[in-house]
Parts: structure tokens; C-alpha cells; sequence
């Protein structure tokens, strides 16, 4: 379905990104990876998988840097026809006691990287007439969660980017989503069950149905597969008229 294309997904060495890059691969396209720790490991998954795969290391905080990666991945596919904005940090801690400095990073990483990503991708995707932009959002950019102002904010503002993205190119073949799941075991999220188990001395198993008991009314995990498989939906024929959507795959969160 996507033989030819080319994906960029940021943030995609391990969880989510990692995920949806499979998931585009096993469709056909070739893959610029990006993000910290182990790169060896994913570029050989995505390269088992038929296609072609690179690599670039860009600190998603650095506008300079994403300026490079954006044509790193150009000079190497001939231009990106999927942006998959995936990056994203988090830090708790109440408005009051947080610190400025993980205000500043979080809204670079999760929001303002985005927009550089995403400024950079359109003018090729606009004169090929096709192109997709895939935000990972979050149930945060739908509702809050106390504790987590930076993140919140940083999710909202990347649903209202994808909003404006999909309208300044509705008449074209360049279309704009958010994907917002809830609770995924992600390394990220996998610490916050750890420190809840240390905290209430519980068993991992246990932390971890509390953890979604007390937002997701599944209790399960959604899967880095299952959003792979609806960014792949949006690049599919079937999503040419979906356009500026936060889709939630969140258990049922967001419906309470």
C-alpha cells in the first residue's frame, strides 16, 4: 500500500514511534528513525522487514537540528511523504512546585517540535499533491490529569496544530490527524507503574490494573500495534477525508 513513500517518525527507537514505523514498513514504506538508546536493535526490525531504514539523531528541542533532520531524510528518500510527530517527554509535579526548565523542554519536545517538523514536511507534500502528518497526541490533549500541567498543555496545543494543519490543506491531497491513546506500556509509562508499586508496595501486576482502573475503563493497555494499525488507516485511501481528527484509543477514558 505505501511502496515507494517515505515515513519519518519521530521519538521512534523504542514504545509508540517504534510501533507505527513497523507498522508503516510492513505496509511498504521506507523509514527514518530517530531518538536516544538503542537504534542497532529497531533498524534491524524495520529492515526485516523488506524496506529500507535510516537513522538520524536530532534532539527533537533543537529547531536546528530538526532543520537537519528533515533534510537528511530528503537527501536520503527523496522527501518525506509521512511525518509521524511522536516525540514526547513527561514530568509531574503541581503548577506551583514545577520546574521551569521541564516546563520549557516538554513544550519543545512534545508541541513546538511538531510545528518545525511539520513546516519543513509541507512544501514537498504540497507539490506531490499527497501527504500525510500523524501527531501523536494523548487522552491529555482531549482532558487533564492533575500534576501534569506541561504535558496537558503541550497535548492540547499539539490537537488545536493538527486542527489548523488539516484546514490550511483541506483542498489538497496533505491531510492532518491526532492519534490520542490512553495508557499504552511504553518504557515511559512502565516507570510510572514501578514508582507506584515501590510507593504502595505493591506487586507490578497490581500497579498496574490500579494505574488503569482509575482512568481507563477497559483495564488494558492499548498497544503500540493497535496505534500503528490506525496511522496506517489514515494513510490508506479510506482516511483521504479524514481531516484534522484527535482519534482517542483510550479504553473508553475519554467517554466518561
Amino acid at each position: 500500500m505505501l511502496q515507494g513513500k517515505t515515513a519519518l517518525v519521530t521519538g521512534s527507537t523504542s514504545g509508540i514511534g517504534l510501533g507505527i514505523a513497523k507498522a508503516l514498513a510492513q505496509q511498504g514504506a521506507n523509514i527514518v528513525l530517530n531518538g536516544f538508546g538503542d537504534v542497532e536493535g529497531p533498524k534491524a526490525e524495520i529492515a526485516a522487514l523488506g524496506v529500507k531504514v535510516a537513522y538520524h539523531g536530532a534532539d527533537m528541542s533543537k529547531a536546528s537540528e530538526i532543520e537537519a533532520m528533515m533534510k537528511f531524510a530528503a537527501d536520503t528518500f527523496g522527501r518525506v511523504d509521512i511525518l509521524v510527530n511522536n516525540a514526547g517527554i513527561q514530568h509531574v509535579a503541581k503548577i506551583e512546585d514545577f520546574p521551569v526548565e521541564r516546563w520549557d523542554a516538554i513544550i519543545a519536545i512534545n508541541l513546538t517540535s511538531a510545528f518545525h517538523a511539520t513546516r519543513l514536511a509541507l512544501p514537498a507534500m504540497k507539490a506531490a499533491n499527497w501527504g500525510r502528518i500523524i501527531n501523536v497526541a494523548s487522552t491529555h490533549g482531549l482532558v487533564g490529569s492533575a500534576e501534569k500541567s506541561a504535558y496537558v498543555a503541550s497535548k492540547h496545543g499539539v490537537v488545536g496544530l493538527t486542527k489548523v494543519t488539516a484546514l490550511e490543506n483541506a483542498t489538497t491531497g496533505v491531510t492532518c490527524n491526532a492519534i490520542c491513546p490512553g495508557w499504552v506500556l511504553t518504557p515511559l509509562v512502565q516507570k510510572q507503574v514501578d514508582a507506584k508499586a515501590v510507593a504502595m508496595g505493591l506487586t507490578n501486576e497490581e500497579a498496574k490494573k490500579q494505574l488503569l482502573q482509575e482512568k481507563e475503563p477497559s483495564i488494558q493497555f492499548t498497544t503500540p500495534e493497535e496505534l500503528g494499525a490506525l496511522a496506517v488507516f489514515f494513510c490508506s485511501a479510506a482516511g483521504n477525508n479524514v481531516r484534522g481528527a484527535a482519534w482517542n484509543m483510550d479504553g473508553g477514558w475519554t467517554a466518561q
